[in-house]
Parts: structure tokens; C-alpha cells; sequence
């Protein structure tokens, strides 16, 4: 097979040699951690080729392109062939493969559940594992199970009910109880506030960059106080921009307030006098701790990256204990 001309890692190298590839595949990039026998990372690539720029015919020369440096030369090896354990978007219908997505309540899917696309190279064996559904109503999460999976694996003493708050471009609340997503709900809030700010007539208001963190408190008040209104609210960003010069970053926090601030009102049920827990240590976690904070809540937020190694660890384990019995 020919390798894509533009797979450009970024690599953190180590000589030491692998015993399995723990791949989160995304719709806008891939992340690979090169694993050893103990589960510690030798090595960690990027890459921007995330499910949207692949077929399915891509995913093959896309990983041999970049574990090319930890494979032993040639098509064939005598070694037994190294598993990738794969979550995100490589298991979705547009993805390598399909994997099936379990039905809520359940455990996060594991190894058992896992998808196996056929690959020609005789150095890997891939398993792709499964989202998780629900129907009524309906919903959907892939990727986010396995960083469920590593956080209720680094807090298995914690088996009562609890809430997970997962933000991104499609943020995520989750109920789980005895180790199990009960259910779970989705919110477009990162995709519309980044349509709002670019593609519609607030993009005159809205600054790609600063911050105010007294508009952004007093817009999440403000949604809560009156969440039907949320149309009304966001035009008035525009309205103070015309009339009273509010400036382009206060713009900026008053929209992510507004939405989110719509999220929580939403979420009340998931947030109210209960502890949550967010996964993720980047500048929009840090929103979601400042707004549920400023509500009562008791947040705490752990590193997202971490547990989703660590979900994939034990599917790793359960593979490793398949083989075994």
C-alpha cells in the first residue's frame, strides 16, 4: 500500500518496542499512543487526518503511515500482530467500520463488543470499539464512552449514582450508576456558538479572542432566569453593539454565556444540588466549572486525554485476559 504524501506526525520518539496502539480517531484528527507491555506511552502521534478527510479504503495506509517507525519492515512479520484498540469516529457508519452502538443502560462497550475491519497488513489486528445508543429519546455518543470507561476505571470504588459532564463542540451530560451509563444527553451548544460568532450577524459583535468574565456569569444568570427567551437575548448582543459600544470580547462572553447558560437550563435535573464531574482541562471546561460554580454546584474537572488512555488501557486488559482463558 502507498502512504497519503501528506501524513505529517507530530512525534515525541522512543526505541522502545510496542506492544499495542491506543487510537482515539476523531472526525477532525487522529491521536495514537504508542503503548508498552505495562500500559506506560513510549510515544505519541498526531495527525489531522480525522474521519471527514478519509474513505474507508484511507484508514489502513493512514496508520502504517504513521506507526511506520515502531513496525518491523516488509507486509509480514513472525510476531504476533500488535492491536490498535480504537474509539471515535473510525467505528462510525461513515468511519472504517461500522461498530454497532450498545443500548443505554449499559456499561461502556469494551473489547468484546469491538468491531474488526479486515486489514490486509499481517503487523496489526484493529478493533474498533462501539458507542452507545438511546432511542426514546433518541441519542447518541462515540468516543465519549471510552473516556467514561477510563474514569470509572481510575474511580471504581465510586459506585453509586453519579453526573458527568463531557464539553465539547457537541457537549454531553451523563447519569451513571453501579458502573453503568444510565442515560445521557446532547447539546449542539459548540457547534451554534461557533456558526453564530462566524456565520450570522453577530459575527460584527463577537471577537475570535478575549474574554470578560462578568458578562459571561451574568449571561448564564440571565438564560436561567428566562431560557424561552434565548432568541431575544442573543440579538440583543447586536442591539448594545449598535447602541451602547459593548465591546467585541464582551460580546464574545455573553454569547458563550447565553448558550451554555441555555444548556444548563436544560441539564437542571443532571446539575442540581448533585457533584459533577467534568472531563476536561481546556478553556471550555473551565467555562463549564465557572457557570456551575456560580450556580451552587460543587464541580471538579479531570484531564480528559488521561481517561481516555485510560478507557482504552482496559479494553487493552480485557483483551490481554480474553487471550488467556
Amino acid at each position: 500500500m502507498t502512504t497519503p504524501p501528506d501524513l505529517l506526525p507530530e512525534k515525541t520518539p522512543d526505541t522502545s518496542a510496542p506492544a499495542w496502539i491506543a487510537a482515539d480517531w476523531g472526525t477532525s484528527q487522529l491521536r495514537l499512543w504508542v503503548m508498552d507491555a505495562q500500559n506506560q506511552v513510549i510515544d505519541r502521534i498526531t495527525s489531522d487526518r480525522g474521519m471527514s478527510r478519509l474513505g474507508p479504503q484511507d484508514y489502513e495506509p493512514t496508520l502504517l503511515g504513521l506507526l511506520g517507525g515502531h513496525l518491523t519492515p516488509g507486509d509480514n512479520s513472525d510476531n504476533d500482530p500488535i492491536p490498535v484498540i480504537c474509539c471515535g469516529m473510525a467505528g462510525s457508519r461513515q468511519g472504517w467500520a461500522e461498530a454497532p452502538y450498545a443500548a443505554a443502560p449499559c456499561p461502556p462497550p469494551g473489547i468484546a463488543e469491538a468491531t474488526r475491519p479486515v486489514i490486509q497488513d499481517k503487523r496489526l489486528t484493529v478493533y474498533l470499539l462501539p458507542g452507545i445508543k438511546t432511542t426514546e429519546p433518541a441519542d447518541v455518543m462515540r468516543g465519549e464512552e471510552t473516556q467514561i470507561a477510563g474514569y470509572l476505571a481510575q474511580d471504581s470504588n465510586q459506585t453509586g449514582p453519579q453526573v458527568i459532564c463531557l464539553p465539547g463542540t457537541h457537549s454531553k451530560w451523563a447519569k451513571l450508576d453501579q458502573g453503568r451509563v444510565i442515560s445521557f444527553s446532547t447539546f449542539m451548544t459548540g457547534e451554534m456558538f461557533a456558526l453564530l460568532r462566524g456565520q450570522s450577524v453577530l459575527k460584527h459583535c463577537v471577537s475570535e479572542e478575549g474574554w470578560d468574565d462578568t458578562a459571561f456569569t451574568q449571561a448564564i444568570t440571565e438564560t436561567l432566569a428566562a431560557p424561552a427567551g434565548i432568541a431575544a437575548q442573543l440579538f440583543r448582543l447586536r442591539a448594545d453593539a449598535l447602541l451602547s459600544g459593548q465591546r467585541p470580547e464582551t460580546g464574545r462572553a455573553r454569547l458563550s454565556g447565553l448558550l451554555i447558560g441555555a444548556e444548563l437550563a436544560a441539564t437542571e435535573n443532571y446539575w442540581s444540588h448533585k457533584s459533577v464531574t467534568i472531563l476536561g482541562t481546556d478553556t471550555l471546561a473551565r467555562c463549564y466549572e465557572t457557570a456551575l460554580s456560580a450556580l451552587g454546584c460543587t464541580p471538579q474537572r479531570v484531564d480528559a486525554e488521561t481517561l481516555t488512555i485510560s478507557g482504552l488501557c482496559a479494553a487493552y486488559d480485557q483483551l490481554q485476559k480474553s487471550r488467556t482463558t
